[in-house]
């Protein structure tokens, strides 16, 4: 009898334990996932600060994405390393996808916005020469997203024909 009242105490004190453990546990998850995408949301931001902060970059990234092989070697060391950047930023976010911190919605947002970026001549230029400094993983993602064949719209409302680096302008 004192066993059945001590296993039934052990049910009514364990079980609530268990659920708060529980409750507690998804929180921690929510809060960590969260605070995850936050993170990335600010390597984002702080990525993207070249090209509205600095006109002579910017010109360099819209010739770039156009023709990396038709950049001089500065602006391609420059132009390789920003792509370099986004593209790590990228594979972060696909790697925080697999492990389930990125909802499916984001990521698919994240995708769409690699598919502009990799329908450009430029981009995929940089791409074959650099994708061997990524995850075979995320190679794989990159390369199914260039075989899908988007046409370049990101940037299609620009006359990317006028873009000059201002030292061209003299």
């Amino acid at each position: 009898m004192l066993t059945a009242i001590g296993q039934l105490a052990t049910v009514f004190i364990g079980v609530p334990s268990i659920i708060y453990f529980a409750i507690q546990l998804r929180e921690q998850t929510r809060e960590r996932r969260q605070s995850a995408v936050n993170a990335l949301a600010v390597q984002w931001g702080d990525l993207t600060k070249a090209l509205h902060e600095n006109a002579e970059f910017t010109a360099l990234y819209l010739r770039g994405i156009q023709s990396f092989h038709g950049l001089d070697v500065v602006s391609k060391l420059r132009f390789s390393a920003f792509q370099n950047r986004f593209f790590k930023n990228f594979e972060g976010m696909y790697y925080s996808r697999r492990e389930g911190i990125l909802s499916p919605e984001l990521w698919e947002e994240i995708e769409r916005t690699m598919s502009d970026f990799l329908a450009y001549d430029g981009v995929r230029q940089w791409w074959e020469t650099r994708k061997h400094w990524h995850t075979e993983a995320f190679v794989r993602v990159v390369d199914a997203l260039i075989a899908r064949g988007g046409k370049p719209s990101a940037y299609s409302t620009y006359d990317l024909k006028q873009v000059v680096l201002p030292k061209d302008k003299q």
